[in-house]
């Protein structure tokens, strides 16, 4: 009877009986971080029932005891009429029982191997380090590698002969490549390695089943694979992502998943340049109606930090700036006539600018002129009419007449908002200041954002690689 009454729902029932009163919580794993799934009051018995309509998507899912400071974990897969027993709380991994779930038996048993495999791993570890003859050392290192050796066998053995459950899908999705040569010698063998571990790192994974989002470790694989093993040109990524996302396309969950991750991870990148991938996802992804599970809300900020962005890419042409110099007389981006063109946005009230500024100019002076480099300076406050004082005793203060220094008045600014022209600070992403943007000789951008210092090795390795 109850088999039928929740064949199309749950029922997870936990008897914990130290527990007299309070609210346990049925958590499954998302990311790094535990979403709460239900929750339940324990009862005088310690009892508590977490039970809904609908079943639960399967993954690691996790039992949190009042008072949240004990928990135990357990898979939900097929079987969702499970009974959670825990006569011990001191020994929550040996003394816990979970029945209703066969997929639970293996997984209790990998916890309880794990455990044991862990503890000796470490033992000779540490073993190791404490050595103070070869012969020692040698010992504790072909002891440690004989249980490395064991523990993979184990997890082969259950994937070999358990080829069919979850538990088996989770330890083929957590599973590294081997590489095929063992201590490479040269460059190429690293090289071969490296193509090798690339092109096999998600042979366990399959992208249709998301039972794996909900575990602690598949988010680590995305952001290593992301971080670390794919190369981190724009290119590289947005071929990557667009192959992922097309393989999760019938699996909205596995989908969903990595869209929110990969918009986390790009809308403010690590790596100059990656940008570009943040607004190949809003264009073809966000804008085309394919995240439709945002809010308005979180589609607004979206949609807003992509409109800054796409004006300014790496390798795009630089948006020309027409504005008045110092003496009032038009003057415009593309008038400067150089090899090189430093943009910088400032605020002469700004404290980081009164530091940054005159050391800009410092570093001009002694190296950047002499290979045809001209500064353009943009005034950035709101009020620049209050703010030319200050901006012209500042220029003259640190010397600063070789650069060209513009403005726009407030009334050039709305007719340019009359006219639904996008201002400088939506072109060049300017929220900050100061900003420093580097262009070539064509006005295509090649350096932005970055700090004197690396804009000065940007241009060094440019001028080596022209010599």
């Amino acid at each position: 009877m109850c088999n039928c009454c929740f064949g199309q729902g749950y029922q997870v029932t936990l008897q914990a009986p130290q527990y007299k009163s309070g609210i346990a919580y049925l958590t499954y794993y998302w990311g790094t971080n535990l979403n709460v799934a239900d929750s339940a009051a324990v009862s005088n018995t310690g009892t508590a029932i977490f039970k809904g309509a609908t079943k639960l998507p399967g993954g690691i899912y996790v039992v949190v005891l009042p008072g949240k400071n004990l928990r135990t974990d357990f898979l939900i897969d097929k079987e969702q009429l499970i009974t959670i027993k825990i006569p011990d709380t001191t020994d929550l991994l040996n003394k816990t029982v979970v029945t209703g779930s066969k997929e639970n038996v293996l997984y209790v048993q990998y916890q309880k191997y794990v455990a044991e495999k862990g503890k000796q791993l470490e033992d000779e570890r540490r073993a190791f380090t404490a050595s103070v003859t070869k012969q020692d050392s040698a010992l504790h290192e072909k002891n440690y590698n004989l249980h490395n050796t064991e523990l993979n066998a184990y997890r082969e053995g259950i994937i070999k002969n358990q080829s069919t459950s979850m538990m088996a899908a989770l330890l083929k999705a957590m599973k590294e490549p081997t590489v095929p040569i063992a201590r490479p010698h040269t460059r190429a063998d690293t090289m071969v390695n490296y193509n090798y571990y690339k092109n096999h790192y998600w042979d366990g994974v399959t992208f249709m089943d998301d039972r794996i989002i909900r575990t602690p470790f598949f988010l680590k694989r995305i952001e290593r694979y992301y971080q670390e093993v794919l190369p981190q040109s724009s290119d590289s990524i947005i071929k990557d992502i667009d192959y992922k996302l097309l393989l999760a396309r019938n699996n909205l969950e596995m989908y969903k998943f990595l869209m929110n991750w990969l918009t986390d991870e790009y809308i403010n990148p690590k790596y100059m340049g990656q940008d570009a991938v943040f607004v190949h996802l809003f264009e073809k992804y966000h804008s085309q109606g394919n995240t439709s599970w945002l809010n308005q809300k979180q589609m607004d900020i979206i949609s807003r930090r992509a409109y800054m962005l796409m004006a300014n890419l790496i390798g795009a042409k630089a948006a020309n700036l027409e504005m008045l110099d110092s003496s009032g007389k038009p003057s415009a981006l593309y008038d400067v006539k150089a090899d090189y063109t430093v943009v910088v946005f400032w605020d002469p009230n700004c404290g980081h600018c009164k530091e940054e500024v005159p050391r800009l100019d410092s570093i001009y002076q002694a190296s950047w002129k002499n290979h045809n480099l001209k500064v353009f300076a943009v005034l950035t406050p709101d009020e620049k009419e209050n703010a030319k004082p200050e901006w012209e005793k500042f220029i003259n203060e640190h010397h600063l007449g070789e650069w060209t220094h513009v403005y726009k008045t407030k009334a050039m600014e709305d007719a340019d908002f009359a006219a639904q022209k996008p201002g400088f600070r939506q072109l060049y992403d300017i929220s900050l200041t100061p900003t420093l943007y580097l262009l070539d000789k064509d006005k295509n951008i090649i350096g932005k954002k970055l700090t004197i210092l690396q804009l000065n090795e940007l241009l060094e390795v440019k001028w080596k690689t022209k010599s």
